[in-house]
């Protein structure tokens, strides 16, 4: 039995837009519901959600032999947890606050395996299938995409050098951290933050790489899809739940007449 083919990365490396959402609930449940919803990819997020090991295998098993590929965000860009992440059968990884090239770079080397890397060889885990995926160990660098996440104006002021690093498929826009870095905390649609990640979009595109961006917004989302994202999260399961929750309860009090 061979790997299979990462369709979520050969997507965006051939200039297919995925659409997206951003999962934070930390329930297997939840990704079997967002499995079944049309979404090309959905990011299981570690690094501001209480998601561990466990509750991320829970997940990748609740995708497993759907249309919607699973993309984890690690806390950090430490090779550790990314060795384990890998070992669990994650194909798809996006490193937060990646700064420089050198982070980048540090990045590829934690998916890789020796000579090229600084990955630990197990040869019985779920990413080979448990020893059934015979060629895992040789196709394992083709499939994984390794995503890497601008958050600061230092990191956008360097972005087409990040971008060319050898082993990174796309760059992701992080508009809550950028804002902030900019001054404009809590405004992520603020037009000069959008005016700075559409520098970068440009900067990555001409690197040859694929842009993505999370936007909790319709009109944004397809924005940022015709300045030529080409992986965009336009909301995230939280912000679903809470935003329908309080209208549905809400609507249901004004038309009963009832005090908000």
């Amino acid at each position: 039995m061979k790997i299979e083919t990462n369709r979520f990365k050969a997507a965006i490396t051939a200039d297919e837009p995925q659409i997206g959402i951003w999962s934070s609930l930390c329930s297997n449940l939840a990704a079997e519901v967002i499995s079944t919803t049309g979404f090309d990819w959905a990011l299981i997020d570690m690094e501001h959600s209480p998601n561990d090991l466990a509750s991320v295998l829970s997940q990748l098993q609740a995708y497993a032999g759907s249309k919607t590929t699973p993309v984890v965000r690690p806390p950090w860009n430490e090779p550790v947890m990314v060795k384990r992440l890998l070992d669990l059968g994650c194909f798809s990884l996006l490193f937060p606050m990646v700064q420089t090239p050198e982070e980048a770079e540090a990045a590829v080397r934690a998916c890789r395996y020796p000579p090229h890397g600084v990955r630990g060889v197990s040869l019985t885990h779920r990413g080979n299938r448990y020893g059934e995926a015979t060629d895992y160990l040789e196709r394992a660098e083709d499939e994984i995409a390794i995503l890497v996440q601008i958050e600061t104006m230092s990191a956008l002021d360097r972005v087409a050098e990040i971008a060319a690093v050898d082993g990174v498929t796309g760059v992701f826009f992080g508009p809550a951290d950028l804002s902030a870095d900019m001054g404009l905390i809590g405004k992520p649609g603020h037009p000069d933050v959008t005016a700075a990640i559409e520098r970068g979009c440009k900067a990555v595109r001409e690197a040859g790489k694929p842009a993505g961006i999370l936007i909790g917004d319709v009109a944004q989302s397809v924005h940022w899809l015709k300045t030529g994202m080409r992986f965009v999260a336009c909301g995230t399961d939280l912000g679903l739940l809470a935003k329908g929750g309080r209208a549905l309860g809400a609507q249901v009090r004004k038309d009963a007449g009832l005090a908000g």
